[in-house]
Formats: C-alpha cells, sequence, structure tokens
C-alpha cells in the first residue's frame, strides 16, 4: 500500500497540520515541528502532544506514515566545531520533538562542507552527528534526503547516502528520503520508464531499498543534471509524470510516506487523487 501526502503547514499547533493532511484525503503527511527558519522554540507542551497524538489516531495517521522534517539552518557536517555543535543541539532537539509526539521518523538535509573539509571528512562528520542523536532518543530513524547538490551541500550523489549509512553505528535506525526533484537535477535521469529503471537499479546496488523509509514527489522547474533546487506541479516540470506513475505501481515503494513537496498547495488534493488512481491503472 501506498501512503500518500503533502508536506502541510502547523500554524495554530502541529494537530491542525493532521487535520490538513485529513481535507486532503491525504494517506501521509510531513510537518515541521517548530519554526524551520528559527534555531529556537518552546518545548512542546502535554496539552499540544495530545492534541496531536489524538489527531493521529482520530484520523487513521501511524508514525509509518507521518515524515517530519528538521529545520533548515542545521548542517551537521559543518567545518566550523561551534557551528556544528549548535547544529547537533537543534537536531537533537528536533528528534526529540518527534519522538514526544509519538513518530519513529524525522527527515534532513545531510550537511554542507562549505568547501572548507574535504567531502569525505563531511559525510563522516554528518554521520557522526547521528549517532550523537540516537544517544539522546530511543526509537527515531534519521531519514537522510538526497540533495540536488546546490553550492557545497553533500547527498547529491547514492555513493555519499551510502558512506553516511556506512559509519552510522545502529543501521536499524538510519535511513534515506528520496526527493525526485533532487534526484534529476543531481543527474538521476526519471523521464522515462527505463531512466527510472535505471537510477532506481542504481540505488538498490549502491544504498539498497532496505533504507528506503520516505519520498519527495516534486516535479523540477531546474534542468538535469543542473544541481539546482526548484521544484515544480507534477506533469508541468522537466521530469514530466511518467515517473509518479511509475513509482505508484512499483511495490518496492510501498509502505512509506511519499510526500508531495510541489509549488501550489491548491492542486494538492487533485495531485493526491491522481497519484492514487495511477496504483489502480
Amino acid at each position: 500500500m501506498k501512503y500518500i501526502g503533502a508536506h502541510v503547514s502547523a500554524a495554530g499547533g502541529v494537530d491542525q497540520a493532521v487535520i490538513r493532511a485529513h481535507e486532503l484525503e491525504a494517506t501521509a503527511f510531513a510537518l515541521f515541528t517548530k519554526n524551520q527558519r528559527q534555531w529556537k522554540a518552546a518545548p512542546l507542551s502535554t496539552a499540544t502532544i495530545d492534541a496531536f497524538k489524538a489527531a493521529c489516531e482520530k484520523y487513521n495517521f501511524g508514525p509509518q506514515q507521518i515524515l517530519p522534517h528538521d529545520s533548515y539552518l542545521i548542517n551537521l557536517g559543518h567545518p566550523v566545531m561551534d557551528a556544528l555543535e549548535k547544529s547537533r543541539e537543534a537536531f537533537i532537539d528536533e528528534m526529540q520533538r518527534a519522538e514526544q509526539l509519538g513518530l519513529t521518523l524525522l527527515n534532513f538535509h545531510p550537511g554542507s562542507h562549505l568547501h572548507q573539509i574535504e567531502e569525505e571528512t563531511c559525510l563522516k562528520r554528518i554521520a557522526e552527528s547521528i549517532n550523537i542523536a540516537h544517544e539522546k532518543t530511543s526509537q527515531m530513524v534519521a531519514v537522510i534526503e538526497n540533495t540536488a547538490g546546490q553550492g557545497s551541500n553533500l547527498g547529491f550523489r547514492f555513493e555519499h547516502l551510502a558512506t553516511i549509512i556506512e559509519h552510522v553505528e545502529d543501521k536499524s535506525r538510519v535511513g534515506v528520503c528520496i526527493d525526485t526533484c533532487h534526484a534529476f537535477a543531481g543527474g538521476y535521469d526519471l523521464r522515462t520508464e527505463a531512466d527510472c529503471e535505471e537510477t532506481f537499479a542504481a540505488f538498490e546496488r549502491i544504498v539498497g531499498f532496505q533504507y528506503l523509509r520516505g519520498m519527495h514527489l516534486n516535479d523540477a522547474k531546474s534542468a538535469f543534471g543542473s544541481r539546482v533546487d526548484r521544484h515544480h506541479s507534477l506533469g508541468e516540470g522537466n521530469i514530466g509524470k511518467t515517473v509518479f506513475s511509475w513509482l505508484m505501481k512499483d511495490k518496492r515503494f510501498d509502505g512509506i510516506p511519499m510526500i508531495l513537496e510541489t509549488i501550489n498547495p491548491d492542486i494538492w488534493k487533485d495531485e493526491i487523487a491522481w497519484l492514487k488512481s495511477e496504483q489502480k491503472r
């Protein structure tokens, strides 16, 4: 079974994100548990936690269907130790917030070397950051998102993801989220079914499907291999609709949250309905 949804707003409280997902007729959703552009946030209150859990129960969302995203400020591979510690503290806080809400997954962008340290050093530093966060939580899975590779961001090659996983001590608590726009911009073609087969054969060979814990379903305004991150609505960008139809028919993508981050929330409900319909064709 496919879990399909969108990254919905948590304005007014995290429980409101659950309601918004339900209104989209989604079977999955993503959210920020705090303001994604600020370092600090007030702790989650008992009332907030209870309201979120009650809403999830009411609308039948389990932890395997929810993929929270951490703050954009965090860089777990930062070359400067003071800044690295700040990022690690923020990441642990994000992990603990998600765990308080009864969740098990936390999606994050791996990090950037800022042209100051070697790629390998940065990747090992990201893995070390995950190991530290694991020590501070009991059930959370760190879900590494592939990137488009803008600037000095790592994670745009499957080999980057594999290297991070290699250095994570508890491999049962690490996974990846593949963003279709990022993959395309990073040089993995998805425009035809043959392209999809080739790209995900490479993913299986280099990373392994056992680590796939989520997907971000986005078309791309950016060009193939451009390493520019610009999302578009399904079928309106340079990727086209083929990959999204193909994903819906492949059982290797069952049982994980598949999240729209497309640019027009007004048509999310239509996009979700279309994705659901493709499973039945």
